[in-house]
């Protein structure tokens, strides 16, 4: 039995490592988690989801429905701290280029068990203005 080693060096979201259990992945920058890019919103109704920031700069934006309107917040990440989203709650993450993350989930999140939410205008300049 040998040791298993696993990265991803491209744009987006990619599963390294999975089991009957967990799911691994890293994050790395893509075009739609640019401050530019981001239109939306999701959650996932079962599981929470765990984020590691380990270079570059990523803001979670989270959102909470409140008397029928979403309220948007930001939490800029530290490096090497764990991040957990709990199962609803709305998020997505803000990154730079040279941003490189790990997420970790139950291996049954899919998007059949979450759901994702276009933001208006509105909500997408209050998310820029948001994010330092």
């Amino acid at each position: 039995m040998k040791i298993q080693t696993f990265e991803m060096n491209g744009e987006g979201m990619q599963r390294v490592y999975e089991n009957e259990k967990w799911m691994v992945g890293i994050k790395n920058w893509k075009p739609q988690n640019d401050i530019t890019g981001t239109t939306c919103l999701e959650r996932h109704n079962k599981t929470d989801e765990l984020f590691v920031l380990l270079n570059g700069r990523c803001t979670l934006i989270t959102g909470e429905e409140i008397n029928g309107e979403l309220k948007l917040e930001a939490l800029e990440m530290e490096p090497f701290k764990v991040y957990n989203i709990p199962q609803s709650l709305w998020h997505n993450t803000v990154t730079q280029k040279d941003t490189k993350m790990v997420l970790i989930e139950d291996v049954s999140t899919s998007m059949e068990n979450s759901d994702i939410i276009d933001l208006t205008p509105e909500q997408i300049e209050t998310l820029k203005s948001l994010v330092k």
